[in-house]
């Protein structure tokens, strides 16, 4: 049974109205994912009921906000105060020491117990394994580029590259799935973790991930399970692979777009049922 008091109300006044300073404002700025959009005002606290409980990654941070992926590529953003309950512990998600929303890193696997007003949530606990936060803080301290230098880098990239005729595409990695399926194979898995580990050596490369599906299905739904497949491709890229987020050209999913084959066939299907990793370099960095 769900009880909402006044009491209640009058924190989660104080909770949207509160400043994110210190510590937490610094995390934010190193964090922040110019991919979050938040449109809209933030519900009014009276309007806001329990929300959904939310397990996933947090793949991004910006504004007080944070964004958490799920394992099947759906991302939620929800926002974040200092007076948001913040919980590690060594078992599942168990009890253990109290954090601040500081301790929130990209890379780490979170549940969230939320509020709701309309569309917008807010985080009223946050909890993770401890052995995850120290995972992340290490990735973190071992990363060779500060936020600052990784932000001058893409932006000299980008800056040079505009359009996708103006990029050179060194080599196209496939992967294939299963109809109306995103799960990668092992195979898949290993396939990409090698085709980052090539385009990493090679200078001034990024990734265009572009997820594509057969003739199956609706136009909505095709156009939707094409967006979710490029998503668990980059996922796994980032998070299993270490390809760094800032090095990743904007995905997309083109549904039935560009076959490789025709849809006549199963085989023809199959084949089309992919996701395409193209290894990219700018072709005024790449001297053609």
């Amino acid at each position: 049974m769900r009880v909402i008091s006044k009491r209640p109300t009058v924190f989660l006044l104080a909770v949207l109205a509160m400043p994110v300073t210190g510590s937490l404002s610094a995390q934010a700025q190193e964090n922040s994912d110019p991919n979050i959009v938040v449109n809209g005002v933030p519900p009014q606290p009276a309007a806001m009921v329990a929300g959904p409980e939310v397990k996933g990654v947090i793949t991004g941070r910006s504004d007080g906000r944070i964004k958490v992926t799920t394992a099947d590529g759906a991302s939620t953003i929800i926002a974040v105060s200092e007076a948001t309950k913040v919980k590690s512990g060594g078992g599942l998600f168990g009890g253990g020491r109290k954090l601040t929303p500081a301790s929130l890193l990209n890379g780490m696997p979170v549940t969230v117990k939320t509020w709701q007003g309309g569309s917008e949530l807010l985080a009223n606990q946050i909890t993770f394994k401890t052995n995850d936060l120290r995972t992340a803080t290490m990735i973190r301290a071992g990363t060779a580029q500060g936020f600052e230098e990784q932000t001058a880098a893409t932006e000299a990239l980008r800056g040079r590259l505009g359009d996708i005729d103006k990029y050179n595409i060194k080599s196209t990695t496939n992967v294939h799935f299963d109809t109306g399926r995103s799960d990668l194979s092992p195979a898949d898995k290993a396939s990409l973790c090698s085709t980052a580990t090539n385009a990493d050596a090679t200078e001034n490369a990024l990734l265009l991930v572009v997820g594509y599906t057969d003739s199956t299905g609706s136009e909505d739904t095709n156009q939707a399970l094409s967006e979710k497949r490029a998503a668990r491709v980059i996922n796994y890229l980032q998070q299993a692979c270490g390809w760094k987020p800032y090095r990743m050209l904007t995905p997309t999913g083109m549904a039935t777009a560009d076959p490789l084959a025709p849809n006549d066939t199963e085989e023809g299907k199959a084949m089309n049922r992919r996701v395409a990793v193209n290894v990219m370099v700018s072709k005024s960095v790449d001297g053609l």
